[in-house]
């Protein structure tokens, strides 16, 4: 079984925004594989369902970016979940608008979504699947940049990213997280 966790904020306010590429992955997948997420528990909402044979639940926690630990340790415990069957997935501005990086470990950086699940889970040995939102051309700060209005061209650039990610998701779980950094970690878009 497989935990795979979008990171965003509450998505009516904030579905069109950089800092919920976790979401919007988690929404894509879930529509290819038809699975409703439409329960509330763990502090989000979630759905489980059958990818390449494998059961999972797609979660996207609902207590706003920087305590999204609270919502992954809670279904992680009611699971049983080892951090080998949890998949993360969130914007990163360090990697370019519209590619996308998997690592299986590594410290959280700037991002406090991530700073978050690591505090929470108490490891950083998980695959993690970041999507690439660039960094701001001008000066203004990154909270604006991240939770600000994207103009639509770009946005049509992230929602590669975001396609590319999801495809990401279904490798790691068909042949691994080594397979997908693989195939995935270089790949470029045609923008």
């Amino acid at each position: 079984m497989y935990l795979i966790v979008g990171l965003g904020n509450p998505e009516s306010d904030y579905s069109k925004t950089r800092h919920n590429m976790g979401f919007n992955v988690i929404n894509k997948i879930a529509s290819q594989y038809t699975i409703d997420i439409n329960k509330t528990k763990f502090k989000g909402l979630f759905g489980s369902g059958i990818i390449e044979g494998q059961k999972v639940i797609l979660l996207k926690p609902q207590t706003f970016m920087n305590l999204s630990g609270e919502s992954v340790i809670e279904a992680m415990n009611f699971y049983k979940i080892t951090p080998d069957e949890l998949i993360v997935i969130y914007d990163d501005f360090d990697t370019d608008s519209g590619t996308i990086r998997i690592r299986r470990t590594g410290s959280a950086g700037s991002h406090n979504g991530m700073k978050s699940v690591i505090n929470s889970i108490n490891t950083e040995n998980f695959c993690r699947v970041r999507v690439g939102i660039g960094k701001p051309q001008n000066k203004i700060d990154m909270i604006t940049y991240v939770i600000g209005h994207v103009p639509e061209e770009e946005m049509n650039v992230l929602d590669k990213g975001t396609d590319i990610a999801k495809e990401a998701v279904v490798e790691i779980i068909k042949n691994g997280a080594e397979m997908a950094m693989n195939k995935f970690n270089k790949r470029k878009i045609d923008k």
